[in-house]
């Protein structure tokens, strides 16, 4: 039998989803490790041991000076060679939520042509004003290299942010993130099935209606939802009326991402 895929989890200073990504990660077929931020930055070849990397959702660094921004300056300038090494050999990366606010800020996401390091794109305040927490309907593109989407056409996800409007700044860099294929999701109307920029189906207004950002490569995945919120069919909150079209002993959508990756490992 070949091994399982070992999945770092990192964790610390206000990061709560470690349970339920890990869990996430090993009911898909991985091995995982959890680690504290802290334990990593001491000793950063620790990296190399994993085939995939979780940046999970929270509140680091209680979102002082934006979310994910503290957060992502300690890795940016502790150990932003050993990630660029890290994706230059293969390794997956995910973040979730404030996740993937640490990726946009760290400049690992969009990536285009390689270029890691320097913000491109941000996740600003929700139009409305203040957090949100609630369900949404996303749509995914089977045309995007994303590893963690392929063969997804929707699903029901969660939601729970204040800062989560993914603002471009400008035309001609949405464009490349479009023909690359680097937007792999999208908030959708789920009567209409369209995507929209409308509140509540859009919990924050972002741009194009963009829930989730890849690299060109599709290693590497950044959302606002939170997939490993959605493991088991009765975390939907209207999973009695899904059971009668819901095959039994399937898992919840959300888990789907998760078995993608393994499958790409």
């Amino acid at each position: 039998m070949a091994a399982k895929p070992k999945v770092l989890v990192i964790t610390g200073f206000g990061l709560n989803c470690e349970a339920e990504t890990q869990t996430a990660w090993e009911l898909a077929g991985a091995e995982v490790d959890r680690l504290h931020l802290n334990d990593l930055l001491e000793d950063t070849s620790q990296l190399g041991r994993y085939a995939a990397i979780s940046l999970i959702g929270g509140f680091s660094f209680g979102d002082h000076m934006g979310s994910g921004h503290v957060f992502a300056a300690r890795l940016r300038h502790r150990m932003m060679e050993e990630l660029q090494s890290f994706v230059d050999q293969g390794g997956l990366i995910l973040g979730i939520c404030n996740g993937f606010q640490i990726m946009v800020k760290l400049g690992l996401l969009p990536g285009l042509a390689g270029e890691f390091g320097r913000q491109r794109i941000a996740l600003m305040q929700n139009d409305v004003g203040h957090f949100q927490n609630r369900w949404v309907t996303v749509a995914f593109d089977s045309a995007s290299p994303c590893v963690f989407t392929r063969g997804l056409q929707r699903m029901d996800l969660p939601i729970r942010h204040g800062e989560g409007k993914l603002h471009v700044p400008d035309k001609p860099l949405l464009r490349a993130m479009e023909e690359q294929g680097c937007v792999p999701c999208r908030y959708i109307d789920p009567t209409s099935g369209e995507a929209t920029t409308v509140f509540p189906h859009n919990p924050n207004g972002s741009r194009q209606a963009i829930a989730g950002v890849c690299d060109p490569t599709g290693r590497m995945f950044g959302l606002m939802p939170h997939p490993e919120a959605f493991l088991y069919p009765f975390n939907h909150p209207q999973w009695d009326r899904r059971a009668s079209v819901c095959c039994e002993g399937e898992p919840g959508d959300g888990l789907h991402l998760f078995r993608n990756a393994i499958d790409a490992l």
